[in-house]
């Protein structure tokens, strides 16, 4: 006879323990541990004599044909996929509340069913009002796309396997959703696991594509066991800041596509706008001739990408002075400060230093490095780095500057915007790329650059 059997479990991580404690040990959060029941069986484990079902063996030269994708229509989303949605695929798209991700995957639905394919939207937190009032006014109301508000697996599925099952089917959230046959609350580690586990069995079995609406963490993290993550085929995360319009669908694991794909959307009061050429978009506010400026040209996936990068370097009084970065990795940025400081003897350790990637970007690659000393530089020696010049490049902590990846694909993207020279490292492989190269092999080589001769006048200022 089965029986209930009590443990805990980590709400954040999914760490499983035998009493309650306050920390979790798997991810060092706080009260996150919550009881839960599980069922376990009191006849003994094994197979108990019966056999199973024989599975069929193919080797690996034996090819399929491949399945036709789903294309949305919208062009950011497809890209960011691979190519569309795959049929038997299961896709989490987690995000900030309020970021859009419900606007987005309505869109991308009304897209799909526009092209005949049929497309179920299942939501757990809105009414069906609710969501025709965003479908109006995203001009979604007349098609066929089929709606529900329902939370309990078993009554999806059970509805879903009635007529023909859909092409689509979107679950918004999956932290909604429980399965009745386990005693726990929604949004437990145990129910999203097995919730998930169920949509992620019928896509499989049936042919749909699901796409799953993930909360996440303080941290950015999507909330739920980590294994959920590795249960589906892509995870997608929709980034964004509040102060700006733009929104960044990156792809992070994809089985059918290439990782670190970027869509960008701009949110209008229409609803979300692809942004079919970023880089203009992104550098379209900038002003020419600004100190403590430079543009750095990006890859993202395999898309280039030009944003500004701004910095700022002010006097301190202080013992420990400010270091503050929006849209980098503030380690990355103490490393270049103590490169300079090292190599050059600027003084920067005793001064204030702010870093801001204009429009609400996150960049990730370590080629950024050699356009955010240039922002340094340009800021404490009050010099502008000229308008129509770009800059890539890693430093080491030697003070060399190593080349990076697709060097040609990053010029000709500056090249394109009107950009007339780049500042890249020495041995880049720049193909058949016309615009004019300053290669530099040292951060030593940007004194000549801003004209800095008198290196221990520098460091006196600060």
């Amino acid at each position: 006879m089965a029986r209930a059997q009590i443990n805990y479990a980590c709400q954040s991580c999914g760490t499983s323990y035998k009493k309650w404690q306050g920390k979790c040990d798997g991810c060092n959060e706080w009260n996150s541990i919550v009881e839960e029941a599980s069922i376990t069986s009191e006849t003994p484990k094994g197979l108990k004599g019966k056999k199973g079902r024989a599975i069929e063996l193919t080797n690996l030269s034996s090819k399929s044909k491949p399945l036709p994708r789903l294309l949305s229509g919208i062009n950011e989303f497809d890209r960011t996929l691979g190519g569309g949605l795959v049929p038997s695929s299961a896709t989490l798209l987690g995000g900030d509340p309020g970021i859009g991700k419900s606007t987005l995957l309505l869109q991308v639905v009304g897209g799909l069913a526009k092209a005949g394919h049929s497309c179920v939207y299942i939501s757990g937190e809105e009414a069906a009002d609710q969501v025709a009032m965003r479908a109006e006014r995203l001009g979604l109301r007349n098609t066929q796309l089929m709606f529900g508000a329902e939370t309990n697996v078993r009554d999806i599925l059970t509805t879903l396997a009635v007529k023909k099952p859909p092409k689509i089917l979107v679950i918004d959230s999956i932290q909604t959703m429980f399965v009745d046959h386990i005693d726990a609350a929604p949004g437990t580690v145990s129910q999203v696991r097995s919730s998930t586990s169920e949509l992620i069995r019928f896509a499989k079995k049936r042919g749909t594509a699901v796409l799953l609406v993930g909360h996440v963490t303080k941290d950015g993290q999507i909330a739920g066991p980590r294994v959920m993550e590795h249960m589906v085929d892509t995870v997608l995360y929709f980034e964004g800041d509040r102060g700006h319009q733009f929104r960044i669908l990156r792809s992070v694991k994809n089985r059918f596509g290439g990782t670190d794909e970027i869509g960008v959307y701009e949110m209008t009061g229409l609803g979300l706008e692809e942004v079919s050429n970023p880089s203009s978009l992104f550098l379209a506010d900038r002003t020419a001739e600004t100190t403590g400026s430079a543009v750095f040209a990006g890859m993202e996936g395999s898309r280039p990408l030009l944003v500004e990068i701004q910095a700022l370097v002010a006097p301190s009084l202080a013992a420990n002075p400010r270091r503050a970065v929006v849209g980098w990795d503030s380690g990355r940025l103490a490393m270049i400060l103590a490169v300079l400081d090292s190599r050059l003897s600027l003084g920067l350790a005793a001064a204030d230093v702010y870093l801001n990637v204009a429009g609400g970007l996150k960049i990730n690659e370590p080629a950024a490095d050699l356009a955010v000393a240039v922002a340094l530089l340009s800021s404490l020696t009050q010099k502008p780095f000229p308008n129509k010049n770009i800059a890539f490049g890693e430093i080491s902590l030697s003070g060399d500057i190593r080349p990076v990846a697709q060097a040609e694909a990053r010029l000709k993207e500056a090249e394109k915007l009107g950009f007339t020279e780049g500042l890249i490292p020495n041995r880049s492989k720049f193909g058949t790329s016309t615009l004019k190269k300053n290669a530099i092999s040292k951060v030593h080589d940007l004194l000549n650059i801003f004209d800095i001769h008198d290196k221990k006048t520098r460091s006196e200022d600060y």
